[in-house]
């Protein structure tokens, strides 16, 4: 099969790998219908963050069709399609059952075999494929690959930071997943969301989303802008998607006392001042999104309709193309790049 591989920063290829195989029982092999790059996969492909093994494989989004199943596997079947989220999980342990399956205690990451390819061996395939109610259009496809991970991550940010019915919701990171928390805030009924972005497409794609005002400053000025919006009172739940120093203290100071943050961008050497987090009186909860408590319901609501997650993606190309995708996100080009397989 073919598969993209990063050698070093700003090095990826796609070579022929080793067709997947059924290691375990609880393994499943899908031939993947679409893929896309991460937001998350720049951090080595920038080299702010050492690759784990090199050539590393690459992807961990991923939709397609279920080839083979292991010999205990019950819930999914060949000829599935099936949507799965970047770490596998059992989804019968303690902590799933709380919903925090990216937190389960046989979780795997997805990431290690890379599903920027053209299959994919998923452990722990019971609890961690959800089969489609049938086989999707194709103008689905993209909204479905984008609940694998981005609107996954996005509407766990939102519940986190307790969005809800007469709540203002502000948004720190207008990239996919920042976006689409945008759209899991209005979802959930929040009655004003303010989304921080100093790109116009974006903004536009934001207030389709549901965005009713747009913050262009950052720091302190975007701090202060926020305040404005809210009678100086800060957000009722603050989204942070990009995971630096900056904005997380942007997401935390935007927060009213007795607010929320749900914090989902990957954190890359953040630290918190202990005395103004005590006096700020908000709450932080956040993380690797346990997509998977998402999945069923976020599989519905694009099966029929009532959500196009998929429209974040503004760049297609051929998986032999990945190296093209990966520069266009890069340079900021792109929001999100979906690679057709």
């Amino acid at each position: 099969m073919r598969g993209v591989m990063m050698y070093a920063p700003g090095d990826v290829r796609v070579e022929d790998r080793a067709d997947p195989v059924i290691l375990e029982p609880t393994d499943a092999i899908i031939r993947l219908s679409a893929t896309c790059i991460c937001g998350s996969d720049l951090w080595p492909y920038r080299g702010a963050e050492e690759l784990q093994e090199t050539p590393q494989p690459m992807g961990h989004e991923y939709v397609g069709v279920v080839t083979e199943i292991g010999a205990d596997v019950k819930n999914v079947a060949v000829g599935d399609f099936v949507v799965g989220s970047f770490f596998t999980s059992d989804n019968t342990c303690e902590i799933c059952r709380a919903g925090y399956q990216s937190h389960c205690v046989h979780r795997t990451p997805i990431g290690a075999e890379g599903t920027q390819a053209e299959l994919a061996r998923i452990p722990n395939a019971d609890g961690t494929l959800v089969a489609t109610p049938g086989q999707p259009d194709e103008d689905l496809i993209p909204s479905l690959l984008a609940a694998s991970d981005v609107l996954g991550t996005g509407w766990f940010a939102a519940v986190a930071a307790n969005a809800g019915p007469g709540k203002t919701v502000a948004v720190v990171g207008d990239g996919a997943v920042g976006l689409l928390g945008i759209l899991a805030a209005k979802q959930l009924g929040a009655e004003s969301i303010i989304a921080m972005s100093r790109h116009a497409d974006r903004q536009e794609l934001a207030r389709q989303f549901g965005a009713t005002d747009i913050v262009e400053e950052r720091g302190d000025e975007g701090v202060a802008k926020v305040k404005e919006l809210t009678d100086g009172l800060g957000a009722h739940s603050v989204i942070e998607a990009v995971g630096t120093q900056a904005s997380m203290e942007q997401a935390i100071r935007s927060a009213r006392p007795g607010g929320h943050v749900g914090y989902v961008g990957v954190s890359h050497d953040v630290s918190l001042d202990g005395f103004e987090l005590f006096f700020s009186g908000v709450t932080l909860h956040g993380g690797p999104a346990p997509v998977r408590r998402f999945l069923p319901e976020l599989i519905q609501l694009i099966w029929d309709r009532k959500i196009d997650p998929g429209v974040v993606f503004d760049l297609t190309l051929p998986l032999e193309q990945a190296a093209a995708g990966y520069t266009a996100m890069d340079q900021r080009t792109a929001t999100k790049v979906l690679l057709t397989v």
